[in-house]
């Protein structure tokens, strides 16, 4: 165990104060709604509560149960995949588009109370953590900065370290403190109801969630284009001079068209654009696409076609990369992992994408475990090396997540305790087993598979943003060890 305390922790921590990083493109704010026993869900669902003056029609919920709305309109439509989402107690993101909404739903969203609100969206979340870590510098870039959302970030380690790209009047740009840089834009909300383990009855079904999850109702702003304006976009070659690697993200967000005519396919050109423009001038740049869920299969294929060429690195969960799969043309794969979540097949899908789009690195994240895989080096030694390295990078992620699991935010480095406090969950033996027997399968020969068990915290006190915090803390952590021991 590389983690015997807190104070190995910490020094792990100092190990990351000399990287600087890149991240784009989405942030809001999260509204969050807890659901934490059944009560809790029976007044959302009691057609006498009228929250907004709105009446639920629970013959209408039952009825989207079996038809299963993939885009949401109506209360019943949000309410039917809500509970589905609880039986299956796995994480689900929504979009939700303001101009196909009813005006019931609206009134709806509009009164109903929610507990609290915070910093959300992957570069929201990212950049407070990795602040918190002390890193040298964090560019967080998001199209939308309203004054709130620059509020939103907290400066928490030892120097103010959280920098937005500001155009000034002489026409160059500036690095500012996220905090001052604020525009005239509106305020991005995404609503999350966060539930934890508990049983209920409807429709004369009782339902057991098996874990505690949430459900994201994303908001897409019509001016939200997921892209980097000319000015700032000039000066990616110079920005990506002076960072050490980049996170991007938020891609879930691009729509198939525009009402100015524009369509998906030119924002994934200009977001290739971005990389290629952030690696010109440092070749050594390592950048990590953190994937999401998306609803709409051709924009995942796209996503997954345009970007994952020009990345190093990738993040997902056994979902997303069984949808990815889907979207490749291997749907009996993808289902056996939807149904399953064997690790095995997990394994097999995350070879195929490592393979068929040159990744560098390919990490899961699931509720019982973190891994990652990527080739071998063919010095031994070095590879040994290599995979001491994996494995502590993952071993201080779980420390992240189990942190946030339990406390709901990491305010700072002395709460990640709490982590390291957490016991790994009881399948942690048997599935370091089971990747021990595939990596010496002859399939695998030239592959390095590096699991860590997750901490799993009973009750979380909050799921929401979990595997960004996992994804950054790995891989900044896997990149600090390229900078500072040049031996991966």
């Amino acid at each position: 165990m590389p983690f015997k305390n807190l104070n190995d922790v910490k020094e792990h921590c100092e190990n990351l104060e000399n990287i600087a990083i890149f991240l784009g493109y989405n942030a809001n704010v999260d509204a969050l709604k807890y659901i934490s026993n059944k009560n809790d869900l029976y007044e959302l669902l009691d057609e006498k509560n009228n929250i907004g003056d709105v009446k639920i029609d629970i013959d209408k919920v039952i009825e989207n149960m079996a038809s299963y709305p993939r885009e949401i309109k109506t209360p019943e439509e949000f309410l039917a995949r809500l509970i589905l989402a609880m039986k299956s107690g796995k994480p689900v993101e929504i979009p939700l588009i303001s101009a196909n909404l009813s005006p019931n739903f609206k009134k709806w969203l509009e009164d109903l109370k929610f507990n609290e609100k915070r910093i959300g969206g992957q570069v929201g979340i990212i950049a407070n953590l990795l602040s918190l870590l002390n890193l040298e510098k964090i560019i967080a870039y998001t199209p939308l900065l309203s004054k709130k959302q620059s509020e939103m970030f907290e400066n928490k380690g030892n120097h103010a370290n959280i920098f937005y790209p500001v155009l000034k009047k002489d026409g160059k740009v500036s690095l500012t403190n996220i905090n001052n840089a604020y525009k005239d834009d509106e305020t991005k909300i995404n609503r999350i109801f966060e539930y934890k383990e508990f049983d209920f009855e409807f429709n004369n079904e009782k339902i057991d969630i098996p874990r505690a999850n949430r459900l994201i109702l994303a908001s897409r702003p019509e001016n939200l284009r997921i892209d980097i304006s000319e000015d700032i976009k000039k000066e990616l070659p110079e920005m990506g001079k002076d960072i050490d690697c980049a996170i991007v993200s938020g891609y879930q967000s691009i729509k198939e068209k525009y009402s100015d005519g524009k369509t998906d396919e030119y924002y994934f050109k200009r977001a290739v654009e971005d990389i290629k423009l952030l690696k010109s001038k440092n070749l050594d740049l390592k950048v990590h696409l953190e994937f999401a869920s998306v609803q709409n299969p051709l924009l995942r294929k796209k996503i997954v076609e345009y970007l994952y060429p020009v990345v190093d690195c990738a993040g997902l969960d056994e979902t997303e990369i069984a949808n990815i799969l889907n979207s490749l043309g291997y749907s009996e794969l993808s289902e056996k992992i939807l149904k399953d979540s064997r690790i095995e097949d997990v394994i097999e899908a995350s070879k195929i994408v490592l393979e068929k789009y040159d990744l560098e690195m390919i990490q899961i994240h699931t509720i019982f475990y973190i891994m990652f895989i990527c080739k071998k080096i063919e010095d031994k030694a070095k590879n040994d090396i290599k995979i001491a390295q994996l494995k502590k990078s993952l071993e201080f992620a779980t420390i992240l997540a189990s942190s946030k699991a339990k406390n709901g935010l990491i305010t700072s480095i002395e709460d990640l305790k709490m982590g390291l406090d957490t016991p790994y969950n009881q399948y942690g033996d048997l599935l370091i087993d089971l990747v021990s027997n595939i990596s010496n399968s002859s399939e695998f020969t030239e592959y390095n598979i590096v699991l860590v068990p997750s901490r799993i915290v009973k009750n979380p006190k909050s799921t929401v943003g979990l595997g960004d915090t996992i994804s950054s803390g790995a891989f900044v952590s896997y990149v600090a060890d390229l900078k500072n021991n040049n031996v991966l």
